[in-house]
Parts: C-alpha cells; structure tokens; sequence
C-alpha cells in the first residue's frame, strides 16, 4: 500500500462518517461499480461532491480527483489535497502536466474522477461538457463509469445517487469526436436520474 493510498484511507475515515451523517446517501445499483481502472464522472454543484462519490466508491477504490488548482493555494486544503493525492490543474490553459499526471494514474490500474463541466454548475443544461474526460479514457482503454446525483442537496436529507454502466470508447481522433462523446457521457448521466424517481 503507497503512502497516498494510506493517507486516503485515514481521511476517508474520518471523513466519510460525518459526510454521510449530514448527507444520508441511498445509493442505487452498487452491484453496478466495477474494479479496476476507470474514469468516474458526475454532474458537480457543490464542494461536498467529490467526497459522496469517494462515499458511493467505498474505501476499496482510491480515486484521484483533478481539482483547480487554486484551491492548493489555500492554508490547510491545499495541503490536505496533496496528502491525499488530488492532482491540480489549471482550467485557464492547456495544462499538459495534469493530463499526463491522470494519464499515469489510469495506466497504473488507478482511479480518476473527472466532473465534465469542469466546475460547479447549479442548473442543468447550463454549461457544456468539457472532453478531459473521454479523451482519458480514449487514450488509456479504461472504461467510463457515469454517476448520477441531484444539483440541489440539503443537509440531513436523503442524496440519491445512481451508478451507470461502465463502458469503454473508442479511439478518437479529433476536437469534433471528443465534443460527440463528452456530449454522450452527459446524456447517459442525465438518464440516471429515472432510475431514483420511484424513491425521490
């Protein structure tokens, strides 16, 4: 076990509990979440959201969140991010050293997780999906792994969160196929959310 996957374990821990504990989840098809590498995708609106995927993936996987990397500069977090093993990445340029650092992490059997609008966005259908995240996995052979959750959460109310198919692309070549298939993660994610209306 590397030291940032025990760093992760202690954090979950202590962590986990108390998210849950304010945000109960209800996870919908678990049987679902496969072993191994993968790119874990979901719609993002709160800061609370990486950690309920962390929550739904349990301690046996250890996903590597790109995370912007304004948030390393900031007294404790930052360095709490790093311990943990979350990776930076600067949303304003084409940052090559935060590709090939998830790359690594994918071709080493590991785990990221990608929001693909690439920031918190409140409302559906408000910002397009960017194509970090299929050009990863297209690169790479790791499936795809779309996860559902509501924009709108409320402390100690129920968070339901459905988990999709895996599935793994094709090579793409080009800005045109990337935009295609990025638009296709969004809309699979989307179709989730019927499988928690009996329960919302």
């Amino acid at each position: 076990m590397n030291s940032l996957y025990r760093h992760f374990r202690i954090a979950y821990c202590f962590i986990i509990p108390i998210v849950r504990m304010l945000f109960p989840l209800r996870i919908h098809h678990a049987e679902r979440l496969p072993d191994g590498p993968m790119v874990v995708c979901a719609p993002h609106s709160a800061l609370v959201d990486p950690i309920l995927i962390m929550a739904v993936l349990t301690i046996r996987r250890y996903p590597r969140y790109l995370a912007k990397k304004e948030l390393f500069s900031i007294p404790v977090v930052g360095a709490f991010l790093r311990w943990i093993g979350m990776i930076p990445v600067d949303r304003g340029n084409a940052d090559i050293s935060s590709i090939k650092a998830a790359l690594k992490v994918l071709k080493e059997k590991g785990i990221i997780g990608i929001f693909p609008e690439g920031t918190r966005v409140r409302e559906e259908h408000a910002s397009e999906a960017k194509t970090g995240a299929v050009m990863l996995a297209s690169r790479t052979g790791v499936p795809l792994l779309p996860v559902w959750m509501p924009r709108k959460k409320r402390l100690f109310h129920k968070v339901d969160v459905v988990v999709g198919e895996a599935y793994t692309l094709p090579v793409l070549r080009g800005s045109g196929e990337y935009k295609s298939y990025a638009e296709e993660l969004m809309r699979r994610i989307g179709l989730l959310e019927k499988e928690a209306a009996p329960c919302i």
